[in-house]
């Protein structure tokens, strides 16, 4: 259990996975053609699953196709199915022709929401205009004019978003809340991958990161300047290779993943074990998600806020720092980086049946209704466990990080945001001890 755990925590509850995630956004290649007005809902809707972001470099702005549209609703139905909401036993279903005119999407959405008990109306314009889903320009509504790919989705989205907050859903995230005279600052648990089951957030988390006036976030893996640093460290670049690294036994093991995931030997060589086993400690999840391991990098909460932060221009700030945390894994002894590498490798080539795929999915759910137990009952199959991967990953830096969101409290005015793994509020001796050790009250975000 201990070698499922060092891996599939490190991945979701401890560090931000820079080594995950920064290649995923390294490979984005062309220009996607997307409206500025839409960067911001595009950002959330991505996580919804009910489009690919493929679709951005495909004549995004040209009128879409019917079968990609009827495929974008179906999506968008099943999303809006997955409420489990009550019927509307007096629903009378607009009428629609089955084209890609702006106002016969507009009445298919609204034929898909208005099935349920949901205060929406019997006109489907209205009750669009009103939420602010249905938004035209200072020359109309356009109803008659066929739509983008860009306007469909734009709309699904916000149908989707605005349903949820309507029927008082969406993930609640394990979250606190600690203040003194002149500052707010909400702590929120991460799950550094995740899945589109994930989405949207509860509209009480949301609001409560639009008020803030920034982010904090262990590492801002956005920087995109820390990608050098990172492969400068992650790499070899002396004509040594993995080979030489690590024993011949974990060398083999390494040639039997890479020809069952079919990677390729000459790349992997190049790689750092500590690098290697962190790239690597995601492979079991493939394709039990129904998404790739790059694509749950992207849908991590961690990524989510700092996009959106991004995107709205609100400062970003970190509390250690993408540098730092490549430094802590560079700086693990030779034993301790192929103890690591040997440990996810043992897990993805002899895996302990579903039951590690299972735990994701408790914790993902855990997370989706704000209960926080489960990610400390977790945590204690690492209790005892004093390798050099588990005394980095906790401990010290739960007391540094508090430190530095007691300072804040002291020294600042306003409202902060702050997103770290969730291990981190959860272990024993952890940041929410540290600020409570240091006088403050940790409240419940939900009461």
């Amino acid at each position: 259990m201990k070698k499922m755990y060092k891996s599939l925590i490190a991945a979701l509850l401890g560090l931000v996975l820079v080594l995950s995630t920064m290649p995923a956004i390294q490979a984005e290649e062309g220009v996607p053609d997307v409206s500025p007005w839409a960067t911001e809902i595009l950002n959330e809707g991505e996580k919804y699953g009910i489009f690919s972001t493929d679709l951005y470099y495909e004549g995004f702005r040209s009128e879409i196709s019917i079968e990609k549209l009827n495929e974008l609703l179906a999506l968008t139905e099943d999303k809006i199915a997955s409420l489990q909401l009550a019927e509307n036993k007096n629903f009378k279903p607009a009428s629609y022709k089955e084209n890609t005119t702006r106002g016969d999407i507009i009445n298919r959405l609204y034929n898909i929401v208005a099935q349920y008990d949901l205060p929406v109306g019997d006109d489907a314009v209205a009750y669009m205009k009103e939420r602010n889903i249905l938004k035209g320009s200072g020359k109309g509504l356009h109803l008659d004019k066929k739509a983008t790919a860009q306007d469909a989705v734009v709309l699904a989205v916000r149908v989707i978003k605005d349903t949820f907050h309507l029927a008082d859903q969406g993930s609640k995230g394990v979250a606190w809340v600690v203040e003194d005279e002149d500052t707010q600052v909400y702590l929120l648990g991460s799950i550094h991958l995740g899945i589109p089951d994930l989405y949207p957030f509860n509209q009480k988390l949301l609001n409560a990161f639009e008020e803030s006036d920034a982010l904090l976030v262990e590492a801002n893996i956005l920087d995109l300047e820390a990608l050098d640093y990172y492969a400068e460290k992650a790499m070899y670049t002396d004509g040594t290779t993995l080979k030489d690294a690590v024993s011949a036994e974990t060398y083999s093991k390494v040639e039997k993943v890479a020809e069952a995931y079919e990677l390729p030997m000459e790349q992997l060589v190049l790689q750092k074990p500590w690098m290697l086993s962190s790239a690597l400690s995601s492979l079991s999840m493939d394709d039990y998600f129904g998404i790739s391991p790059e694509e749950m990098s992207m849908h991590g909460i961690d990524m989510y806020f700092l996009l959106d932060a991004m995107v709205k221009g609100k400062p970003i700030r970190e509390l250690e720092g993408t540098r730092t945390q490549v430094d802590w894994f560079d700086e693990i002894s030779p034993e301790g980086q192929e103890e690591m590498l040997v440990d996810t490798l043992d897990a993805i080539l002899e895996p302990a049946g579903e039951s590690e795929n299972e735990m994701m999915q408790e914790w993902f759910e855990s997370w989706k209704k704000g209960d926080f137990e489960p990610f400390a009952e977790s945590l204690q199959g690492m209790d005892g466990d004093t390798s050099e991967f588990n005394t980095m990953l906790f401990g010290e830096r739960d007391a540094n990080m508090a430190e530095k969101i007691s300072t804040l409290l002291e020294d600042e005015e306003g409202t902060f945001f702050v997103v770290v793994g969730a291990g981190h509020f959860t272990v024993d001796k952890n940041i929410r001890y540290h600020l409570e050790q240091d006088g403050y009250t940790v409240e419940p975000f939900y009461q």
